[in-house]
């Protein structure tokens, strides 16, 4: 009986080894199906960390970030770095179900909806046109809002560079239109347009005014929601910002696009062309928009951006108060946020975290 029992409790310790080996083969054939399938997300992850007071490989060379020939500069000490996003995934090479599941589990990481990043009927080449267009506007308004804050007097021009499919202006305007005024407002910059874009709404049209050459066509056009964004009117269009800069400021980063990376530009031109060092030696990360007249605003990714910065060695991050709610719960350990809303709020926490006191009295991001 013995030998009876014996053998029954082999067989059942069989029968469990077998089923144990049939789940885990299971889980090996599941895990694998996951990696080939693909999923309609893309993947946001920490990008490359640029310092604006430093230098940039472009092409063969290394060459300064920012530069300002025929200026008088001065030293800087620390960083102030800018902070990129990495998106994995586009409509021809999405990732895997296992990739976002690894994702999910990344707190420096972000799932997003496949067209929230790249919208229906938009080709990868046009997301990318795009981002390149804000790229260049965002760094004519840094230099812009920087050398206002220093005191110069400024004036912009807005034109058309393009448009987006199934634009509401194509064949009301045309590319390389100036743009004069929209209702009756002439807009300051970029970020001026939209605001008086989103106040039109999409109920009616707005009036459109351009220079054509050496005339003045009025248009009426009339907004219609972004894609993927319901509450931002839009005349799906790519404007280009020209300032008359009393000289020469060049800003040199290849492959990087977005408008994001404007206020930590504006702030490191003015590093460079005032005595001393804002940042008081310490490496400082942050990112957001900036317009002509100082105003800082939100941005994409800004969890994916916090973690960048704290791997990169900031102590310190300047956020957009605009993305405060993102930033809540978020924010990694040994970094210190702050909040701005305006280039001079930036300025102002620069300065106390170069006096190395003040800092409890700066606003920053709070549930």
């Amino acid at each position: 009986m013995l030998f009876a029992e014996q053998a029954r409790q082999d067989a059942h310790a069989g029968r469990g080894a077998r089923i144990g080996w049939s789940l885990f083969a299971f889980a090996i054939i599941g895990a694998l199906g996951l990696s080939f399938i693909p999923s309609p997300y893309v993947l946001e992850r920490p990008g490359p960390v640029f310092d604006t007071l430093g230098e940039v490989t472009v092409g063969d060379d290394d060459v300064p970030l920012i530069s300002i020939p025929g200026e008088k500069t001065y030293p800087t000490a620390g960083s102030l770095d800018m902070l990129t996003v990495n998106v994995v995934g586009n409509r021809d090479e999405r990732p895997s179900w296992l990739e976002v599941v690894g994702a999910w589990a990344d707190p420096s990481e972000a799932v997003v909806p496949l067209d929230a990043v790249y919208p229906e009927g938009e080709s990868i080449e046009q997301s990318n046109e795009q981002s390149a267009v804000d790229m260049q506007n965002s760094q004519k308004d840094a230099i812009a809002a920087s050398l206002g804050e220093l005191g110069y007097e400024l004036d912009a021009t807005l034109s058309i560079a393009g448009f987006s499919p199934e634009s509401p202006a194509e064949g009301a305007l045309e590319a390389d239109d100036v743009i004069v005024s929209v209702n009756g407002e002439s807009p300051a910059d970029v970020a001026d347009l939209r605001a008086i874009i989103a106040e039109n709404g999409t109920s009616s049209a707005a009036t459109v005014v351009v220079r054509r050459g050496d005339s003045e066509v009025t248009q009426e056009v009339t907004p219609v929601l972004a894609e993927g964004d319901g509450s931002a009117p839009i005349l799906g269009i790519a404007v280009a910002a020209e300032y008359d800069f009393p000289f020469e400021v060049k800003i040199q980063l290849e492959n990087v696009g977005g408008p994001s990376a404007g206020m930590m530009f504006a702030l490191g031109i003015i590093d460079k062309l005032t005595p001393g060092e804002l940042n008081g030696g310490s490496q400082v990360a942050g990112t957001g928009t900036i317009t002509a007249d100082g105003v800082v605003g939100p941005i994409g990714g800004i969890r994916q951006k916090l973690y960048g910065a704290r791997d990169a060695g900031a102590a310190y991050f300047l956020a957009p108060e605009a993305n405060c709610d993102q930033v809540v719960g978020h924010v990694p350990d040994g970094l210190r946020v702050f909040s701005v809303e305006t280039l001079d709020d930036a300025m102002a926490a620069l300065d106390a975290i170069s006096r190395g006191a003040g800092q409890d009295d700066l606003p920053t991001c709070t549930g």
